[in-house]
């Protein structure tokens, strides 16, 4: 499933994992409207209104700059622009489809999330 995600002037695509509960929970709660800032330097991130429950866990063999995850303690999504390490905490939900280019425009924004 393709999502939309828009923020500021900027507006781009990712690619939800077809296989995997975790980001079909998430696609059951589209359209979202949340808030999307910095962190750590190498990360955007926005809490979701509730933490999701079906969890697919384990680690990431092939982390890399461009993956949407989900951070299990807090319940936020992480839009990765930077390189990362995986850990049991985190799950890949998608992917962007066209690069990290969005996520590098600094400072804090209303984000909307949508099905395309």
């Amino acid at each position: 499933m393709r999502i939309r995600i828009a923020f500021g002037t900027l507006s781009f695509t990712a690619t939800l994992e077809d296989d995997n509960a975790s980001a079909r929970e998430l696609a059951t709660m589209l359209p979202l409207e949340l808030t999307i800032s910095d962190f750590g330097g190498n990360e955007k991130i926005a809490y979701l209104p509730r933490k999701l429950t079906a969890l697919v866990r384990g680690p990431i063999s092939d982390a890399a700059p461009g993956d949407l995850c989900y951070y299990v303690p807090w319940g936020n999504l992480a839009f990765f622009h930077g390189s990362y390490e995986s850990t049991r905490y985190l799950v890949r939900l998608g992917r962007l489809d066209d690069g990290v280019a969005p996520l590098l425009v600094r400072g804090e924004f209303p984000l909307r999330i949508e099905r395309i």
